[in-house]
C-alpha cells in the first residue's frame, strides 16, 4: 500500500461519522478472540439501561475494545502491508469504533425500571457477550 492509500484509510477510521452508513464486518477480533458483532449490537439494543452488577464488565469491555483499536491503528500507520489488508484492519476499527457507540449509548437503569429491564436468558447472554470481549 502506498502512502495516499495509507493516509486515505486513516482519514476514514478517525471521521466523527465513520461508522454511520458504513458497512460493518460481520465479526471483529477482540483480544485474539472473534466475535460476532452484529449480534453484539443487536443485544446491546435490546437492553435499556446498564443492571448495576455489569457496569463494571461495560467499563472492561470498553478498555479492551479500545485497547485492540489502538494497536489496530497503530498496525495501520506503520506496518507494510497490501491495501487489501489495509482495508480489513480499517474495517474492524470501523466494527470497534460501532461497539463502542453501542456501549456509549447504554445508561444506568432508572429504579423503577430494574426489575423489567430485562429477560433472564438474554441478560445472561449480554453478560457472556461482554466477558468475552473483556477477556
Amino acid at each position: 500500500m502506498d502512502e495516499s492509500e495509507r493516509e486515505r484509510l486513516l482519514k476514514r477510521i478517525n471521521r466523527q461519522s465513520s461508522t454511520i452508513g458504513a458497512k460493518t464486518p460481520d465479526t471483529i477480533t477482540v483480544n485474539g478472540e472473534e466475535l460476532d458483532l452484529q449480534e453484539f449490537l443487536i443485544e446491546t439494543r435490546r437492553v435499556e439501561g446498564i443492571p448495576d452488577d455489569a457496569k463494571e464488565l461495560v467499563l472492561d469491555t470498553k478498555r479492551a475494545l479500545k485497547a485492540e483499536r489502538m494497536e489496530l491503528v497503530e498496525q495501520l500507520e506503520t506496518e507494510e502491508m497490501s491495501y487489501k489488508q489495509g482495508q480489513e484492519i480499517a474495517d474492524t476499527i470501523v466494527g470497534i469504533d460501532r461497539a463502542l457507540n453501542a456501549l456509549d449509548s447504554l445508561r444506568g437503569q432508572r429504579y423503577g425500571k430494574r426489575s423489567h429491564s430485562v429477560n433472564v436468558n438474554d441478560y445472561k447472554q449480554w453478560m457472556d457477550f461482554l466477558e468475552s470481549v473483556s477477556g
